[in-house]
């Protein structure tokens, strides 16, 4: 797949940039050379390969060290929440900005 100058015109149009024509070549460019490198990625089979947790272990055998999931900070929602124009049932009441 690629990309040709019109693509990037009404991509820049969409995104609301005004893309001078040596900066939308260069995006040409860009956005091309990363398709290229999906596409060597896409074509390597990887059939019968299992994902890996973490790149180190393709050749080395760890175990992810995780901390203990418990509560390290004491609850101080209601003096977090003291300084907020308007608390309901301890959630932010922020006004409406979509219609």
């Amino acid at each position: 797949m690629s990309l040709t100058s019109a693509d990037i015109e009404r991509i820049a149009n969409l995104a609301r940039l005004e893309l001078k024509p040596i900066e939308s070549e260069r995006m040409l460019a860009q956005i091309n050379g990363f398709f290229d490198l999906v596409e060597k990625m896409r074509a390597v089979d990887t059939t019968g390969l299992e994902p890996l947790a973490h790149p180190v272990a393709s050749f080395k055998d760890i175990s992810l060290r995780l901390r203990e999931d418990r509560v390290s900070e004491p609850n101080n929602r209601d003096a977090n929440q003291r300084s907020a124009p308007v608390v309901e049932h301890g959630l932010f009441l922020v006004p409406k900005v979509i219609e």
